[in-house]
């Protein structure tokens, strides 16, 4: 996949169906699809997710287009996050079938979107990866990855990512690269392996964050436990 050359958001308009249009405007209302598989907790951590997005996208002065296809995202990123793994993983692009059940649903959504009509390449790789990352990102996608991370459901004794959600509009790197390092600190400490797609994430972050420059990360130790990944489901709302 490439990288999307604009964030613009015109990609959307141009390039799905009117059938997509519609699913994407909608899903900016909260309103899901049909086949839609969310219950109501879940449903409120996709609102949260959501929410976050459109604070973020209004920070930047982002356009009314872009706004609703941010919001959109925040929807339909876990439309399909209860669906059995085992229906899930026919329906992902070969490539992808091996990963673990609980990252089926970001590709799975991806690909249902695509039958839908929704053309914006750029918009199905952030649904596809906002588990687990992938180094073409967008801005959206680097954007969604980070919200359904530290949205305000999630358990944050320390405040680490109320301060990561303020800091988001003005350094987006910097906090995705936190993300990312939190993210990849639970997977090692779990003992799991690594998705490919996680690891191109990563060497490309660090690459990036380098020569951003800036203060560096938290040392190991510090930030977020693993306590605070916890499934939407499981924390408070």
């Amino acid at each position: 996949m490439s990288v999307d050359p604009s964030p613009s958001g015109t990609e959307t308009s141009a390039t799905s169906s009117p059938t997509a249009l519609r699913i994407l405007r909608d899903a900016a209302e909260g309103r899901l699809p049909d086949w839609a598989v969310a219950g109501k907790s879940r449903r409120r951590h996709m609102e949260r997710v959501a929410g976050l997005l459109d604070e973020w996208a209004d920070a930047r002065q982002l356009g009314a287009e872009e706004r609703v296809r941010w919001r959109a995202a925040g929807f339909l990123h876990d439309v399909l996050r209860e669906a059995t793994p085992s229906d899930l993983r026919p329906r992902v692009p070969v490539q992808l079938r091996a990963l673990s059940g609980p990252l089926l649903h970001g590709p799975a959504a991806a690909e249902r979107l695509r039958d839908e009509g929704v053309g914006d390449e750029a918009f199905l790789r952030a649904i596809a990866f906002h588990t687990i990352g992938h180094p073409d990102f967008d801005a959206l996608g680097q954007a969604l990855y980070c919200a359904d991370y530290l949205e305000p459901g999630r358990r944050d004794p320390e405040g680490w990512k109320a301060k990561r959600r303020a800091r988001f509009p003005k350094r987006p790197d910097f906090v995705t690269f936190e993300v990312l390092r939190a993210r990849i600190r639970t997977i090692l400490e779990a003992e799991r392996r690594l998705p490919d797609a996680t690891v191109a994430f990563w060497n490309q972050r660090v690459g990036k964050d380098a020569k951003g420059g800036g203060r560096r990360p938290e040392p190991p130790g510090t930030g977020p436990s693993t306590e605070v990944t916890r499934e939407p489901g499981e924390e408070r709302e």
